[in-house]
């Protein structure tokens, strides 16, 4: 597959020096702005695909009246925290082997 150009984008100076500033070291504008243009478009798809979600939820609960109470909801969400922070803190501890 060809590669495509994204459009060149004035900016003020300042954003402009603030940018080189964050740069890490060897690293390019265009790996920078490569990278912050695939966290953007990632974060839309979340979003999209979240907002679908609930639109459809929504729409479920209009044609049957009913749905998951709230507490439950939280609860589980919670539940998958807990589960997920767990798991984080066990890939960052230093292995006792």
């Amino acid at each position: 597959m060809k590669t495509a150009i994204i459009p060149q984008v004035r900016i003020e100076p300042q954003l402009r020096a603030d940018l080189d500033a964050v740069l890490r070291d060897g690293e390019t504008l265009s790996e920078f702005v490569e990278s912050t243009v695939r966290g953007a478009v990632e974060h839309r798809l979340v979003q999209s695909a979240f907002a679908a979600r609930a639109d459809e939820a929504w729409a479920r609960f209009q044609r049957t009246g009913t749905g998951r109470p709230a507490e439950d909801v939280i609860a589980d969400m919670r539940t998958r925290l807990e589960a997920r922070r767990k798991e984080l803190q066990s890939k960052h501890r230093p292995s006792d082997a």
